[in-house]
């Protein structure tokens, strides 16, 4: 028999189903609450609203009028007092971690907002701190937290109540590993150059700083962003096709440099200068005019090879990423101004820079610029705009990965990294090394002789006492005599042919990654110049680093590329003879040589150093490095006869393999460079006992 459930069990039943689906549906509310406004701890990822519209679902938060505020700004942080680097790194990360706050509506007591809510342009700034490779949800473990309170524009929040805002974020602690991005600066009639805010020991992402409210190393100084340059398309136009030499288009420019423009403008029909429009609404920033003459802005820049970049109101100008979307060279006329990003970029590549004193002499300035200079400037700076300024994510990111660098100094990344568009025919450098080398394997000195044992022994007795010294290798390519007895271990390699590439062959008895390639008649170094010739490897370790120095130069009578032994101020090879390389190039010379350049270097028994300048060049695309003055190495025990310099047909063959090697690779690798490293008191008034090196050698 089947008992059927009675009326009161089955309302029992009902009421607890309802009960629970209300439970469920109340739990499934909350978290999709908490998801969409980014409190939800479990989340691994702060989801933003997809439209500004919605911002309007975020808590808000009442601040009191006596809530106490941190101290003001401290102008003399720096990255060794004032942030915490010991929050980064948390749990063996390789990168800062950067911790975004929920997105709060700050009032006050009147329910008023403290400033604009949310701008687009820091709405995306968020966005792409959360969707980057440094984002973390947890901020505890954050490197840096952003605060999601809108501080770009000066003019758009409360100075007191933003800052008591700040004050109240749970994790503020006078702003210690705090980031505030601010991209206009200062109130009227002042303009300061730096965000008026009570932020402690906050850094500051900010646009228009000046060089006495900049703090180098600490802040990061951002472009002023300019919404127009979006409406500028990314063809470029070559400098020939440009009417204008130069433009100037700002309309807040102070009267005193208006009156210097317009006087220029009479002088030079190659100026434009252009002003707002008497007739039009001062809202109108897409025009431009010159009399009677209307110019849609910014495509007027398009026109023009220079454009002129002048201090307003504020010190920092959009005008200057206009220029930039362009194609149009800046010329920047505001003295105290610290460029966008200065610290990792070189301006000076891209940009034209004139005293405000001097503007009076802006034409005969860029008159002296060659063609050749316009267009390589022109490609800088659009690369220069595409790479780190073309959008705010650009900006952004841009501004991470230099705080990364700075905390992660020995990952970061080089000047020529920041600044030299990669280049698609070159290989990137397969040697992945730390930023300075270790100074504990020392260095193995490979000696490549034949005959003159005299000299070799000397040589072998002075190497002896260079302290990084690890070991001696003598390539012998004669039968092997007896030798000295040294402290220092010392193998002989007797060779089956008398070839000059045996002094690169990657012996297995090399352990250390460092290489001194040495002739037996490098008698004149002293132990102090050899050990600061490793020091200086340690500091480029991917580089031929040595003493002799030669240039190429081009012959416009033979057409043909010429070796150059003579004095001058560009070295561009580094011999072979006496030089410090990684070990890795004795591999890449003797296993992947292109052509046929080791067997015409073993057959002609010339020219194995240029072949590795050569090789190193190409593969990294850098200029090798010299070390102390000393110009003559000559070997004192030897005569002429003995030496295969004296022949006189020596330099032309060498000019001949510089033309032969650059046939081969298909361009010149080769990279001039006006440099050479000396000891930091080489040649001072100072006690000898104060100098680490104090044997270095004069010319």
């Amino acid at each position: 028999m089947t008992l059927k459930p009675g009326p009161a069990a089955i309302n029992r039943y009902r009421r607890f189903f309802v009960g629970l689906f209300l439970i469920l549906l109340l739990v499934t509310t909350l978290i999709i609450y908490a998801l969409s406004t980014g409190t939800y701890e479990g989340d691994e990822r702060v989801h933003m609203p997809i439209l500004l519209d919605n911002l309007n679902r975020v808590p808000e938060i009442v601040i009191k009028p006596d809530l106490p505020i941190s101290n003001s700004r401290n102008p003399q942080c720096s990255y060794y007092d004032c942030f915490n680097v010991y929050k980064c790194g948390h749990k063996g990360s390789d990168k800062i971690l950067v911790y975004v706050y929920p997105l709060k509506k700050y009032v006050d007591e009147q329910a008023i907002p403290i400033g604009s809510w949310m701008s687009q342009e820091f709405y995306l700034i968020l966005q792409s701190i959360i969707d980057s490779r440094f984002y973390t949800p947890n901020p505890d473990e954050a490197c840096i937290l952003v605060p999601s309170i809108n501080t770009l524009n000066q003019n758009r929040f409360r100075t007191l109540e933003t800052s008591q805002a700040l004050a109240s974020l749970s994790h503020w602690k006078d702003g210690e590993n705090h980031l505030i991005f601010n991209m206009v600066p200062g109130s009227g009639p002042d303009y300061n150059s730096v965000v008026e805010l009570s932020l402690g020991q906050a850094l500051i992402a900010g646009g228009g700083f000046s060089s006495w409210t900049y703090r180098s190393g600490f802040d990061v100084s951002l472009p002023v962003y300019s919404p127009m340059a979006a409406q500028l398309d990314s063809q470029q136009i070559a400098a020939q096709d440009r009417p204008w030499v130069v433009v100037s288009s700002q309309i807040n420019i102070h009267p005193e440099y208006t009156q210097e423009l317009a006087h220029l403008a009479q002088e030079h029909s190659e100026l434009l200068m252009l002003e707002a429009c008497p007739n039009m609404q001062s809202s109108n920033y897409s025009m431009r005019c010159r009399g009677d003459e209307v110019y849609h802005y910014p495509q007027v820049l398009k026109r023009a090879k220079f454009c002129l970049v002048i201090r307003g109101a504020r010190l920092g100008q959009p005008s200057l990423m206009d220029a930039m979307a362009a194609g149009c060279i800046p010329v920047m006329c505001a003295d105290s101004l610290v460029m966008p990003f200065e610290d990792v970029i070189d301006w000076k590549r891209a940009a034209i820079f004139i005293l405000e004193e001097n503007l009076n002499s802006l034409m005969e300035v860029l008159s002296s610029v060659s063609d050749e200079h316009v267009t390589e400037m022109q490609v800088q700076g659009s690369w220069l705009y595409q790479s780190y300024f073309s959008s705010i994510n650009a900006v952004t990111q841009t501004t991470l990965e230099i705080l990364n660098d700075r905390v992660f100094a020995q990952r970061a990344r080089t000047f020529e990294d920041w600044n030299l568009p990669p280049n698609p025919l070159a290989a990137r450098s397969p040697l992945f090394l730390q930023l300075t080398a270790p100074r504990s394997q020392g260095f193995t000195a490979v000696i490549l002789t034949y005959d003159r044992v005299e000299s070799l022994f000397l040589l072998i007795q002075k190497l002896s006492k260079v302290p990084s010294l690890n070991k001696i290798l003598i390539v012998w390519n004669n039968q092997p005599s007896m030798i000295p007895k040294i402290d220092k271990p010392l193998k002989i390699i007797k060779t089956t042919a008398n070839k000059l590439s045996n002094r690169f062959y990657p012996y297995e008895e090399i352990e250390t990654e460092a290489i001194l390639t040495i002739d037996d008649d490098i008698l004149m170094l002293t132990a102090d110049e050899l050990e600061f010739g490793y020091e200086v490897w340690r500091e480029f370790p991917d580089r031929i680093v040595g003493f002799p120095s030669r240039t190429h130069v081009w012959d416009n009578v033979t057409m043909h590329w010429k070796y150059e032994s003579e004095w001058t101020n560009q070295i561009s090879m580094v011999l072979t003879g006496a030089a410090f390389h990684h070990k890795y190039w004795s591999y890449l010379y003797t296993t992947a040589m292109p052509g046929n350049i080791k067997e015409w270097v073993d057959q002609h028994m010339n020219c194995e150093d240029i072949a590795m300048n050569f090789l190193v060049a190409n593969v990294t695309q850098k200029a090798p490095i010299k070390v102390t003055p000393r110009k003559k190495f000559k070997c004192p025990e030897c005569t002429n006869t003995e030496m295969l310099s004296a022949d006189l047909n020596h330099m032309m063959e060498r000019s001949q393999c510089i033309d032969r090697f650059s046939a081969i690779y298909g361009y010149m690798p080769l990279q001039t460079v006006e440099f050479r490293a000396d000891p930091v008191l080489y040649k001072d008034t100072f006690p000898e006992k104060l100098k680490r090196f104090n044997d270095i050698g004069s010319l």
